[in-house]
């Protein structure tokens, strides 16, 4: 299913602007074609089965930290926190590491990310694999608060206890309010309601063990919320619809595009679209999937993405 597991031959962190500093390892082959994994989220990290997805005697495996994330730090920091910022970084990051050209590989957020980093960079991009598409509209945001109700009603109902006002906006606004504030203690009983909420959803239709799991460590997961809803309640940094009125940035750019059908989390109507208006993607529809990187056949699907995309990458 996945590459076995492998070890950083080299890691190190990459001080960037705003007081940050990004924490980034090197996997596989240091004379591989470079291959940038993006982490989902937005507030989520890396772990080693990242690394997995790539043949390591083909591809120089590159993965980071996002801002205020895992062990970049400062960490859960929102301050000089953006889309814009984080596309800065992998420049910085594709720079400092001498890469012409790579594949991005990002799944969720991370192919947000991926392809606000591909339209403003397309000379930069080498091919994509993208997996469970999310595209930052409100639409998409108004879907996992309020829509996924019609399936989880019980996660749901939890999640908008005491809540005067549950539409998404209003949602998102409580939420901050409770996880920026100085009471700790209502910060954190926020943050778990959040993941909760977060674990729920990614949960459905998963094979077992395959779901999302949020961190165990409480003052983690505080900060993954935290950062997770900056940028909800900016939506993004993106206005509505960037990404697809972009996508002819992106023609000559070869992409794989990976997705659930039972992703009900990320729904596959965003794949579709932006298959829809990028000539050069495939979309390889996973019947039996929902939104975890880790389900087989997903997993799977990606790891054949990866070496497919050996015979695109010029």
């Amino acid at each position: 299913m996945l590459f076995p597991a492998l070890s950083p031959y080299s890691q190190n962190d990459l001080e960037v602007t705003g007081g940050h500093a990004l924490y980034y390892e090197l996997c596989g082959n240091p004379a591989g074609f470079p291959a940038l994994f993006l982490h989902g989220g937005p507030g989520s990290s890396i772990n080693a089965n990242h690394r997995r997805f790539f043949d390591p005697a083909f591809y120089r495996i590159v993965l980071f930290d996002q801002r205020g994330c895992g062990r970049s730090t400062p960490r859960g920091e929102i301050a000089h926190n953006t889309t814009a910022d984080l596309i800065e970084d992998i420049e910085r990051l594709r720079a400092a590491l001498d890469v012409q050209r790579w594949l991005l590989f990002g799944g969720s957020w991370g192919s947000t990310l991926a392809l606000a980093y591909a339209q403003a960079h397309p000379e930069r991009v080498a091919g994509m694999v993208l997996r469970g598409l999310f595209l930052a509209s409100r639409e998409e945001i108004g879907w996992y608060l309020e829509g996924l109700r019609r399936f989880m009603p019980e996660a749901w109902e939890a999640l908008v206890a005491n809540v005067p006002d549950r539409a998404p906006r209003a949602l998102i606004e409580h939420y901050c309010g409770r996880v920026y504030g100085d009471d700790r203690e209502q910060a954190l009983a926020a943050a778990r309601r959040w993941i909760a909420y977060e674990n729920s959803a990614m949960a459905i239709g998963e094979a077992a063990a395959s779901g999302g799991g949020g961190p165990s460590d409480e003052a983690v997961m505080l900060d993954r919320v935290r950062v997770q809803l900056h940028y909800l309640r900016n939506d993004c940094f993106l206005s509505e619809n960037a990404l697809l009125d972009q996508l002819e940035r992106l023609a000559d750019v070869p992409a794989i595009l990976v997705q659930g059908r039972r992703d009900l989390v990320c729904p596959p109507l965003a794949a579709y679209r932006v298959h829809q208006r990028w000539p050069g993607s495939q979309l390889r529809m996973i019947e039996e999937a929902g939104h975890s990187a880790m389900h087989p056949s997903l997993a799977d699907a990606l790891v054949v993405a990866t070496e497919d995309m050996r015979a695109l990458l010029k």
